[in-house]
């Protein structure tokens, strides 16, 4: 049995923590209520270890994944234990580290003790749940499976989690390989090309276009140093607001698509997402037209919002989804389709789409495992290009002038 670290509390308030092997987190906490205490939160051992080197920036004011991911699954445990709502939320507000998540938890619980229900209090905070998780709840609070609805929805966001982290890891080489090879390019332009250009001066020598460029530009950073901070950062706040623009981000989205290396990444991880959250809804119990839009909202490329968008309004008048999709194979793979026609023809549509799921989130897995090598050959050539460019354009003035002599 898995080993699992714990927090608790006592009937006297006092936290108590430590290592407790059991089936999983429902039994923990029926053994840890068997000693009077109540489970707080639990974490495998295992996954504790591998969160030990997160780096968490409270100050940015945001509710990260993981803070979202570790509420929903600290609220299942609660529940299970059978613990009031509002006693859960104000033991959540407490242990947060999130003051945004904190206030919204607060806000929320106060809503609750006047009457509110609880999918109501949480749509009031969109920017940290989002649109499928309050629908899941309110499905929840209305069949009485709020427990196995938090599950749903720890299980969707541990998912996510592992998607987005698979990406981040497979694009950290190459940022780091690319932002080294510009930081000494420039240190190369800031300090030794002036001194070059000071003897080439001297020397009289006609220097060719290439070699002018290298100069005039290392000049340039020399005498104006704090263009090197202004420009990233002008740089990154064009493209957050071009980003939030509908014209813009569709450019973004555009592009994106059209990267070799980049799309296939793009078009797996967003059919993953699709399938994976239209499984959850389905299984819920969310109608599938009401899926479509809230699946739609929860996409980040606006191309692929566009389809489930769509779908929903030729669903609505009566069309299967398997039809609606069988004309998007440039982004959703024809195997989308027809698994879901599988599932609509069986009857098992959640069922299908959750295996599609996992076999989308191991195609992302794959491709972003091939990444890397797939760009460090890439990478090798650009940065032996621009070597080779500076260096014929500092060397051929010197050749000209040992021809000259």
């Amino acid at each position: 049995m898995p080993a699992y670290f714990y927090t608790a509390k006592s009937s006297n308030g006092e936290t108590e923590t430590g290592v407790l092997t059991a089936k999983d987190t429902h039994q923990l906490a029926q053994e840890l209520k068997s000693k009077g205490l109540i489970l707080i939160e639990a974490v495998l051992e295992q996954e504790k270890k591998e969160r030990g080197i997160t780096i968490s920036l409270p100050f940015l004011g945001g509710v990260s994944l993981v803070e979202r991911m570790m509420f929903t699954r600290n609220l299942e445990v609660m529940v299970a234990a059978g613990l009031p709502l509002v006693k859960c939320l104000t033991i959540l507000s407490n242990q947060t580290k999130s003051q945004k998540l904190k206030n919204a938890l607060l806000d929320i619980q106060e809503k609750i003790s006047k009457g509110y229900a609880f999918s109501s209090a949480l749509a009031n905070h969109p920017d940290i749940f989002s649109e499928l998780f309050y629908n899941m709840i309110k499905v929840g609070e209305e069949s009485g499976t709020m427990e196995d609805v938090l599950k749903m929805i720890s299980l969707q966001l541990e998912r996510e989690y592992e998607l987005r982290s698979k990406i981040q890891s497979a694009m950290i080489y190459p940022a780091v390989v690319i932002s080294a090879m510009i930081g000494i390019g420039i240190l190369m332009l800031v300090t030794i090309v002036p001194q070059i250009s000071s003897t080439f001066k001297d020397l009289g020598i006609e220097l060719p276009m290439t070699t002018q460029f290298i100069i005039k530009l290392g000049t340039l950073l020399a005498e104006k140093w704090y263009l090197i901070i202004i420009a990233p950062v002008l740089m990154a706040v064009f493209l957050a607001t071009m980003a939030k623009t509908p014209k813009g981000k569709q450019v973004i989205d555009t592009f994106s698509l059209k990267i070799p290396i980049i799309s296939p990444i793009v078009k797996k991880s967003n059919a993953a997402t699709t399938v994976r959250t239209l499984s959850s809804l389905i299984t819920a119990g969310v109608p599938i037209v009401k899926s479509l839009e809230i699946v739609s909202n929860t996409l980040s490329n606006s191309h692929f919002r566009k389809i489930m968008s769509d779908a929903a309004e030729r669903v609505r008048k009566g069309a299967e989804l398997s039809e609606t999709l069988e004309g998007h194979q440039e982004l959703y793979p024809s195997t989308v389709a027809q698994m879901i026609k599988v599932g609509e023809e069986t009857g098992a549509t959640s069922k299908v789409l959750s295996k599609l799921a996992d076999y989308f989130e191991e195609e992302v897995g794959r491709a972003t495992q091939n990444l890397a090598s797939v760009i460090e050959p890439v990478l090798m050539l650009a940065i032996g290009a621009a070597i080779g460019f500076f260096a014929i354009s500092m060397i051929q003035p010197m050749y000209s002038m040992l021809e000259g002599l």
